[in-house]
């Protein structure tokens, strides 16, 4: 049988349920569903080295929210509420980590674009930007284009800005076909780049950046063994992506940038940020 990658934790625990015992009952994993304004919501909690072993995945908290048919401005609130539980007080500092030439691999640097950055304006001291909470941002490109590893250049801003948190926007690969583009999962963990699609770059995490690192990704892409039932004669290294992907990545994009920002910036609602950025 042909391993199926995953990037999302709530995967992970529904193959191991599907093979036996329930994820929920196996040591050291523990989850629970539940609705958030209006969106169900699913926590994944790794407590020890044994879940991580049986999930494949660190220790650490795992959060997934399904678009349904919300609208996008309920969609945001409820990102926006999942990330403040996550991020300790403080500035913070987005990551968009991707390329933006790959419309599959381009969430990050597109939820970056729809970013409320304020650290220039904090730091001005202005009136009008007191109370505001701080944040800045990055695209870090790809290594075959800057000769410098993600993390290098996360670990880089981070020292310059010095932000309580990192968060690391991603694109993310799922297996299953109804989560694709479907799913935003935050996690506490970092992440490492390019992991599920076995290409395994630097982690970014809190050990390798200095602080804590929150990832956020959306699923844009299936390993094709999934389409094969994960048989040998599925095919190999072979990925899968929507054909509306340019739309759904503009779209994808969008709610991940309103949803970091109104996580930093609670008095302000999607609508208030669309009118800004008009």
């Amino acid at each position: 049988m042909t391993q199926i990658r995953t990037d999302l934790a709530l995967e992970a625990a529904e193959n191991l349920q599907a093979g036996g015992p329930a994820a929920g009952g196996l040591s050291g994993v523990v989850t629970r569903t539940e609705r958030r304004q209006g969106v169900s919501v699913t926590e994944v909690r790794i407590l020890d080295e044994t879940g991580a072993r049986a999930l494949g995945k660190p220790v650490g908290r795992y959060v997934t929210m399904e678009l349904e048919s919300q609208p996008f401005s309920q969609q945001a609130a409820c990102l926006a509420s999942l990330l403040a539980e996550l991020l300790p007080r403080g500035p913070v500092l987005t990551a968009g980590i991707g390329n933006r030439d790959m419309t599959c691999d381009a969430i990050g640097p597109t939820a970056v674009d729809h970013l409320l950055v304020t650290r220039h304006l904090v730091r001005s001291g202005q009136e009008p930007f007191r109370g505001m909470g701080e944040l800045s941002a990055l695209c870090t490109e790809v290594l075959g284009r800057t000769g410098m590893e993600t993390c290098e250049l996360i670990r880089a801003a981070a020292g310059a800005v010095r932000p309580a948190a990192v968060v690391a926007v991603d694109a993310l690969a799922a297996r299953s076909p109804r989560r694709l583009c479907r799913t935003v999962q935050l996690s506490d963990t970092g992440l490492i780049p390019g992991s599920g699609v076995g290409s395994h770059r630097t982690a970014v995490d809190r050990e390798t950046v200095g602080v804590p690192v929150i990832a956020v990704g959306v699923p844009t892409v299936i390993d094709g063994a999934a389409l094969g039932g994960g048989t040998e004669a599925a095919p190999q290294g072979l990925y899968v992506t929507p054909r509306d992907i340019d739309r759904q990545v503009r779209q994808l994009g969008r709610l991940l940038g309103y949803g970091i920002s109104l996580a930093l910036q609670p008095g302000l609602t999607a609508e208030e940020l669309a009118a800004l950025a008009e």
